[in-house]
């Protein structure tokens, strides 16, 4: 009896709502003309949309080309009864019902070209002035036609492959139809009861049949629906309003959950578009909030990434100015200290502290403050070197979202703190409503209460509304919604508050927060580690180049006086930390991103050897012989390179049976008539290196179609599907100068790869080469290397540092790192023995124990990730040719495997002198890293030198310092001092280092070279 009460009472107010009550919001409607300008693909300013020749547009006629813009003009005559009324414009451009940012979009001008607001499926209306009867209004709309490349319900999604993200494959058909364009009266009474009963219906829901608390407000819904008068809404919507007000003012319970509700819209700045459209999809978004916080003094909206403000300042300057006011307000809150939110497994060290270094210095020079918290909802996965960096930065708090999408294993804290490689801890927050895009539904909040894993030892947690990823933000149902639920009895409390508040007052109560040690593997999108192999490749030699290019450009400011690049630099910077975006590097977005990355690339990367060579020369002797340039500012171990007084000749030969041998008197070689490598001997250990009964470089294919999502994800299932390719179009041995290899040719599938395997004189090093004109669709190529070392464990390479991972299943935590990111180099070691896998451009790995049915395990396998073929966003991903790199390091420690992976990919240098160029400060200990020599952004003169430990061991180095320097001292890595002076004597500092340490010194030279 109960129940068919409450499923009648929720089949009449669906359809009171819907067809009487929703359509009496605006119970009047005036059309107006509409013109339409079709710009194509630019994107002119305001100014040449409103002088341009419009046409007349109908409702039901086509427009919009995919990607292009088309510019409306909307012109209507105010009715005289409507003066003094709210009045709105009501646009419907062709929206589909469905998620916001992922299909047509609109930015609204008034007729002097002010931005009024942002339109999209769920906000569509446009405030009116209605003070002047009879008066003309005008109002312009900026329409793009962007394609709808995701579903648009929220059910699965179905990712398939789209010709609409490459500029190359787009349709010429219109996408869209004009649906509506009218002058409309806003009954707000009418909405505000359609509020009133949207929240009591969602609580009676979430309540449940057992609360006395849900029948109470079944019978005032139907109280009010008896109230409500459907033929006469705007005279009976107050009476059904009455009826539910005391429902609505009956407070929340004292231990009620609180969660501090923040205006938001996760802006991805680039993904299913390119970066311009970005640009827009922010001007949109900020005119929307901004609208909102003109009629809702409550709303406190957070906006991270310091591009986008950047964007907003350089293509809408009216617009910044008005963020400008409302962050000086406190209202508009920029969040999260980074350029971008930044993928953050992926980008160096150096990468991630300019992440921070110039996100928060662009909110200090423009708004004259400084962020504290780190903003990741949506990175696929948490370095731990982070939370070092996050407090060398001067912040104090993080915020994720994304660990919630664990496949495997429940991460199990919301509130907690992360502690890193070298010991630092920050508070860290993951709100538990799970998502960062929330509508502040009663089932979130009650979501977010009940899931939340530290209830009774911290006070509450954060909810993120607005729409997001394709941007649009808050809307003022959200608003509403938070009004009703800040205090109401079955609810958590919310309330509106900035994130600050929210951490200090979590931080308060820091004694409860338990610890998270290490990094934060996602359990999801391990295929980010790999896709997109062209932009990768593009990134980490970025990265190479700027810290040649920073140091050898102070060498000749400070010693020649040259110049330093003060402006060129922060340029490069910022678009390489732009690209580090976590759905670029990741490989993750449409062809149109990844296109235009790899041509951003190659014009850095040809900038970058500019400043190089420029520098070089400044540095050069007039006259001399071309000496080789040494750009490693660290010692080599013990064992690199390799003991050795004179290196030996390399030799290359082949017996009678077809088995190849490369020998160099350090380590020998046997390749077989496949091309690959059955044994690899350390003559100087006398260890066989090749597992009985295995090959090494052995490249195969898998079936990778993941279940959902194909550019982020390989499925662990991605094993059982396995074509080893063996097959030999040629295979030769050749010798030169220094140097011994075998080059095998091989066909497989519609692909080709040509494998070269090297020996160098006087390295134990095996360098390997596989140049792939890869042709595949849902395939991965990997490659494998079986060494005879018996490990628990490896070390693999992260920012400043490493850390260690399981080469085990044991349990389900060790089972779910079955492909992982590393930077340069892994190690596999026994006490007294490891070996170094070193690569050029490659993150995704795969160490492991050897598969199951072996009698005895004496060895392990490491695995290379090299390329993929996944079908969506982009399905021409990385089809083409790519050369790849990796090498083999026998008899290595870690302290090898740094010094390799830095000299692996670095290019030959020569200058003409007699001596070699050698960096401006050079650290004189294994194991510690001069990793970045620069000058001081306030362009003082002083030297910046950024150290680290690399060993996870506590180290007393000396600096040695190329020029005589009056004082070192700390700084934070935004170059201010945080600690004494550091010992200096003899032109060399001393610093002493705890394990990861990461340590920035400023030197001030004792002579300042000026510029000519």
């Amino acid at each position: 009896m109960h129940n068919e009460r409450r499923l009648l009472l929720e089949r009449r107010l669906r359809r009171v709502v819907e067809e009487r009550l929703s359509p009496a919001v605006y119970p009047a409607r005036r059309p107006v003309t509409v013109g339409i300008w079709n710009a194509g693909r630019r994107t002119p300013s305001f100014g040449d949309a409103s002088e341009a020749p419009y046409t007349t547009i109908q409702p039901g006629q086509a427009w919009g080309e995919p990607w292009a813009t088309s510019w409306l003009r909307l012109t209507g005559t105010m009715p005289t009864e409507w003066a003094g009324r709210r009045v709105e414009l009501l646009v419907d451009v062709g929206f589909s019902a469905g998620r916001v940012g992922f299909q047509a979009e609109g930015l609204a001008y008034s007729s002097t070209g002010r931005t009024i607001k942002g339109l999209n499926p769920t906000s569509r209306w446009i405030p009116v002035d209605s003070g002047d009867p009879g008066a003309e209004v005008t109002v312009f709309v900026e329409a793009a036609a962007n394609p709808t490349v995701l579903p648009l319900n929220d059910g699965v999604r179905d990712f398939r492959p789209t010709p609409l993200g490459d500029p190359a494959t787009l349709p010429s058909t219109p996408l869209y139809q004009l649906r509506e364009c009218h002058l409309a009266l806003f009954d707000a009474t009418a909405w505000k009861l359609a509020r009133d009963m949207e929240v009591l219906s969602q609580l009676m829901q979430e309540l449940g049949a057992q609360s006395e608390r849900h029948w109470r407000i079944v019978s005032a819904l139907e109280r009010a629906l008896d109230a409500l008068d459907p033929i006469d809404i705007a005279g009976t919507a107050q009476h059904a309003r009455d009826e539910l007000a005391p429902l609505l003012s009956s407070p929340a319970h004292a231990s009620a959950h609180r969660l501090s509700v923040v205006g938001h819209a996760h802006i991805d700045s680039a993904w299913l578009w390119p970066t311009s459209e970005t640009v827009r999809k922010v001007a949109r978004t900020t005119a929307n909030v901004l609208q909102l916080m003109d009629a809702s003094p409550d709303l406190v909206y957070a906006m991270s990434q310091a591009q986008q403000f950047a964007w907003m300042k350089e293509h809408y300057p009216q617009l910044f100015e008005r963020i400008r006011e409302r962050v000086r307000q406190g209202r508009f809150v920029p969040v999260g200290g980074m350029w971008v939110e930044s993928d953050t497994n992926m980008p160096s060290g150096e990468s991630l502290v300019r992440q921070l270094v110039f996100g928060k210095r662009f909110f200090m020079e423009e708004f004259g403050l400084e962020t504290e918290e780190v903003w990741l909802p949506d990175s696929f996965g948490y370095s731990a070197a982070l939370p070092q960096l996050i407090a060398l930065s001067g912040s104090r708090w993080m915020l994720t979202q994304k660990i919630s999408w664990n496949h495997t294993n429940r991460f199990p804290h919301h509130t907690f703190y992360w502690e890193g490689i070298d010991g630092t801890r920050v508070l860290t927050h993951a709100p538990p409503a799970d998502k960062y895009n929330a509508e502040v539904t009663a089932a979130e909040l009650a979501h977010a209460a009940s899931n939340f894993a530290e209830q009774g030892q911290i006070g509450g947690s954060m909810l993120l509304y607005g729409h997001g990823d394709g941007g649009g933000g808050p809307t003022r149902e959200m608003l509403a919604r938070i009004r009703r639920l800040r205090d109401l009895e079955g609810s958590p409390r919310v309330e509106s508050e900035t994130p600050r508040a929210f951490f200090e007052r979590t931080e308060a109560a820091n004694d409860a927060a338990p610890v998270w040690v290490g990094e934060m593997y996602l359990e999801a999108h391990r295929g980010t580690y790999t896709s997109q192999a062209r932009t990768k490749q593009g990134n980490r030699r970025s990265e190479r180049l700027l810290r040649e290019a920073e140091m050898w450009a102070t060498s000749a400011a400070v010693l020649r006086g040259v110049d330093y690049p003060y402006d060129e630099l922060d340029d490069i910077w910022k678009q390489v930390l732009l690209l580090q975006f976590h759905d670029i590097l990741p490989g993750s977005s449409i062809a149109w991103v990844h296109q235009e990355a790899e041509t951003t690339y190659d014009e850095l990367a040809t900038r970058l050897e500019q400043i190089i060579e420029s520098s070089l020369s400044a540095l050069s002797e007039d006259s001399g012989p071309m000496v080789p340039v040494d750009a490693v500012p660290f010692p080599a171990s013990g064992g690199s390179p390799d003991p050795m007084s004179a290196a030996p000749e390399v030799s290359a030969s082949v017996d009678r049976d077809g088995t190849f041998r490369l020998d160099n008197g350090l380590v020998r070689l046997h390749i077989d008539g496949s091309g690959h490598i059955t044994s690899i001997r350390d003559l100087v250990a006398g260890r066989e290196l090749v597992p009985h009964g295995t090959k090494v470089n052995v490249l195969t294919q898998y079936r990778d179609t993941p279940a959902q999502y194909d550019a982020w994800d390989i499925d662990p299932t991605y094993r059982t599907v396995a074509e080893a390719i063996d097959d030999v179009t040629s295979i030769e041995h050749w010798k030169g100068e220094g140097v011994a290899a075998v080059r095998t040719e091989r066909a497989f599938g519609s692909s080709t790869v040509v494998q070269t395997v090297q020996v160098n004189a006087g390295q134990r090093r095996i360098d390997i080469e596989a140049d792939v004109d890869w042709h595949e669709s849902g395939k991965l190529l990997r490659v494998s290397l079986p060494l005879e070392i018996s490990a628990d464990r490896f070390a693999a390479e992260t920012q400043f540092g490493h850390v260690y991972r399981p080469t085990h299943t044991n349990t389900s935590w060790d089972a779910a790192k079955f492909e992982i990111c590393a930077h340069r180099w892994v190690h596999v070691a026994e006490p007294d023995y490891g070996v170094a896998v070193i690569n050029e451009s490659t993150y995704g790995h795969d160490v492991r124990r050897p598969s199951p049915g072996r009698v005895r395990a004496t060895h392990t396998v490491v695995g290379l990730s090299l390329l993929r073929a996944p079908r969506f966003p982009d399905p021409g991903a990385d089809q083409e040719r790519h050369i790849l790199r990796y090498a083999v390091v026998p008899g290595a420690s870690i302290a090898d495997a740094v010094w390799h992976a830095c000299t692996f990919a670095q290019t030959d240098r020569t200058s003409r002198g007699e001596a070699a160029l050698a960096p401006l400060v050079r650290s004189k200990t294994s194991g510690v890293v001069v990793d970045t020599i620069k000058l001081a952004d306030d362009r003082s003169g002083d030297v910046v030198v950024r150290v680290y430990e690399a060993l996870g061991r506590r180290a007393r180095s000396e600096l040695e310092i190329a020029c005589d320097v009056s004082r070192v001292w700390v700084t934070d890595v935004l170059e201010r001092p945080v600690a004494a002076q550091v010992e200096l004597a003899n032109q060399r500092a001393t610093v002493d280092l705890t394990p990861f340490e990461v340590r920035t010194l400023r030197m001030t030279p004792a002579v300042r070279k000026l510029p000519s």
